[in-house]
């Protein structure tokens, strides 16, 4: 797991400025690497590239980067892992002598032949991926060489012979990379420090993408809080050169394409056979993500996701696996216990701590430093607080990520299609009518209620929260579609125009219904929509920034694309049944697991935002969202914001996560200094 970034200038570049510009870039993101540093700069070419190295495979010299090709016409910098990378070498040792004729052909001029006849296998010069996967791009091209690799990651490419920079990004995009002109000059980046870090930067904040943040708590790729700035989107690839300076990135893999054919080529077999077929596809990914030459773990908290990842793990380590747990003292919120009962029945080597509120609390001012990009996803805190202990002891951890988008586990799944089922063909003045009795008691009247009669519901009514829950139900009420339900469940502003001046929104995948997946179900579009915009630009973002800062490299079984392509085989009745989803995931962990150690409800990795803000946090907001100043800044509207802060200040609503994106970018223009909009 490395940091990258760049520089490219078509008229050339002067190594005096080049080299500082890198060495300050490399070190805006040294925390991504903290092993190691390189910098390389082609002066009359305009290239340089930097690296930082979390060295996890080769901890040699010969892992160093930037590296260059056998052949000396590729030069790459690459953050990442590739799990397949042995079987790669393996394949490309097979394919020696036209590897070697291949780079004869293209050896730039002047460059000395090294033995180019001999065996790709004899010249290696050490074993790790980034290696590989240079001897693959060089064998087979960028596209045929990327659907063959299997991992997360980000690289930059230089080809010397055609003058030519590729970037390209995995599959689902575990790994960040952003880009973007800057003038005359091209950047790019692990994080947008490494391209703030470059002398001229300049940042303009972009009003339609703080309206996208305020709706989603982060911002849609490929956009980003700063104008001339783009995220590279997942499965794709982009090439830069004199002659497309402007070019638009090509996918050469397609979620929607996995999602469509595999509704339409669905699995044969039984239950039982889909069941035994995940098990076999979810040891293998685990399997290639336990590779290291480090120490390694995963997180724990107990619930189905990361427990299937946990149990699968030790099943095939000849020693405890090393799991790691954030507690909380406050009940509704901690999972410690049920982590504690999973690693206990597995017989993993487990360590947990249980955090203070003013040990949570102390990790609010470095957020938007940790974050880098603006990000308001509240559990971005215990994430960051269990990335912190895990690295303790090792520097690989694996997660459950991605096992809710991939088999139905999020309560959105089930309470759209319920809701819609319901309530759908009531006339829409009997459902404004039923919104205003839900409206019209307290959330905290409502939690009373349910707490007083929980022993009495069914285990799939005993949500936390239900007050407010049952209040977002009322604002569901007045919809004509079932998409329209989906888009407010995953919005906090609803009208994000209203509260940024001229802020507005561009336009996004949830917002383009012709790029939409063509999957029967309403319940697997969702599903399809979390895939390809919650996941990658949410959940993947705040491990990545959470682990990365720490030196600590995160993995992801369940988004090895084998086992994502598998999961789109599956009809929905594997993966929901009853209001419950995971179904079938649930069936493989209970092979390890006793099922009284794992149901229960969800609870999700959330803190008690709501309770801080009208406490100990309340003197830190009422500053950041004082109405003077949000005047003064421009950025933002006031007396929407002001309504909302004293309704949830009286208890009438938990506006906790509306104004935590608010309190996130004022945090972030405090930290990084003001810019002016476009």
């Amino acid at each position: 797991m490395c940091g990258i970034a760049g520089i490219w200038q078509r008229k050339g570049l002067r190594l005096s400025d080049a080299k500082p510009a890198l060495q300050a870039m490399a070190g805006a993101i040294q925390h991504r690497g903290p092993d190691d540093a390189g910098i390389w700069a082609d002066q009359d070419a305009g290239i340089g590239f930097a690296h930082r190295r979390l060295s996890i495979l080769d901890l040699s010299p010969a892992g160093h980067q930037p590296m260059v090709s056998a052949c000396g016409r590729y030069l790459i910098v690459f953050n990442g892992e590739i799990y397949n990378h042995l079987e790669l070498r393996r394949e490309l040792d097979s394919l020696a002598f036209s590897l070697a004729d291949e780079c004869t052909r293209t050896q730039p001029p002047g460059a000395q032949s090294k033995g180019l006849a001999q065996s790709v296998k004899n010249v290696w010069r050490g074993h790790s991926d980034t290696e590989t996967l240079l001897a693959a791009l060089s064998q087979w091209g960028v596209r045929k060489a990327l659907e063959r690799c299997v991992g997360m990651f980000a690289f930059a490419l230089w080809d010397r012979q055609q003058r030519m920079l590729i970037l390209g990004r995995d599959r689902i995009g575990e790994k960040p990379l952003y880009y973007g002109w800057q003038g005359d000059v091209f950047l790019f980046g692990s994080e947008l420090k490494a391209l703030r870090a470059y002398p001229g930067y300049r940042a303009e904040i972009n009003r339609g993408a703080l309206a996208l943040f305020l709706r989603h708590n982060y911002v849609p790729a490929p956009y980003t809080i700063i104008s001339s700035i783009y995220k590279l989107p997942p499965g794709t690839y982009l090439t830069v050169s004199t002659e497309h300076k402007n070019a638009m990135p090509l996918a050469y893999w397609s979620a929607r394409e996995v999602a469509e054919r595999g509704q339409h080529d669905l699995f044969k077999g039984t239950h039982k056979d889909a069941g035994t077929e995940l098990e076999s596809l979810l040891r293998q990914a685990v399997a290639g993500q336990m590779v290291a030459d480090v120490p390694l773990g995963a997180f724990l908290s107990g619930g189905t996701d990361s427990s299937a990842v946990v149990a699968l793990m030790q099943a095939q380590s000849p020693r405890p696996v090393k799991t790691f747990t954030i507690g909380f003292w406050q009940t509704e919120y901690n999972e410690a216990e049920y982590a504690k009962a999973v690693a206990r029945h597995l017989g993993t080597e487990h360590t947990e701590l249980y955090v203070t509120e003013q040990e949570a609390l102390g990790v609010i001012p470095s957020l938007p430093e940790i974050y880098d990009e603006l990000f308001a996803d509240s559990s971005q805190i215990p994430t960051y607080l269990v990335s912190k202990l895990a690295r303790q002891h090792v520097t690989v951890s694996l997660s459950g990520d991605g096992g809710d988008e991939l088999f139905g586990g999020y309560n959105r799944y089930f309470w759209t299609r319920n809701i819609w089922r319901k309530l759908g063909w009531l006339p829409t003045s009997m459902r404004l009518a039923i919104a205003a009795l839900l409206t019209g008691i307290r959330p905290q009247a409502w939690n009373s209620v349910f707490h007083r009669f929980q022993c009495f519901l069914p285990g799939r009514w005993r949500y936390a929260n239900p007050g407010d829950k049952l209040h977002k139900l009322a604002d569901l009420l007045a919809v004509k579609t079932p998409e329209e339900i989906y888009h407010q469940l995953v919005s906090h502003w609803e009208k994000p125009a209203l509260v940024v001046p001229d802020g507005k929104e561009p336009g996004t995948v949830l917002t383009d219904s012709a790029g939409w997946a063509q999957l029967p179900d309403f319940a697997h579009r969702m599903m399809y929509l979390d895939l390809v915009t919650y996941l990658p630009d949410d959940i993947l973002v705040k491990v990545d920034r959470a682990a990365m800062r720490v030196g600590l490299e995160t993995r992801v079984p369940y988004l090895d694309h084998q086992v994502v392509e598998f999961a789109w085989r599956l009809p929905l009745s594997t993966k929901i049944r009853n209001s419950q989803g995971k179904q079938l995931l649930r069936r493989v962990l209970h092979q390890y697991v006793p099922e009284g150690l794992i149901e229960r409800p969800k609870m999700g990795f959330g803190v008690p935002l709501d309770v801080w803000l009208r406490g100990a946090l309340r003197p830190w907001a009422e500053g950041l969202l004082d109405e003077q100043r949000l005047a003064r800044e421009g950025f933002f509207n006031p007396v929407p914001i002001g309504q909302k802060w004293a309704d949830h200040l009286r208890g009438d609503r938990n506006w906790a996560y509306h104004l935590w994106d608010v309190l996130m970018f004022q945090a972030w223009l405090e930290h990084w200094g003001g810019a002016p909009a476009s």
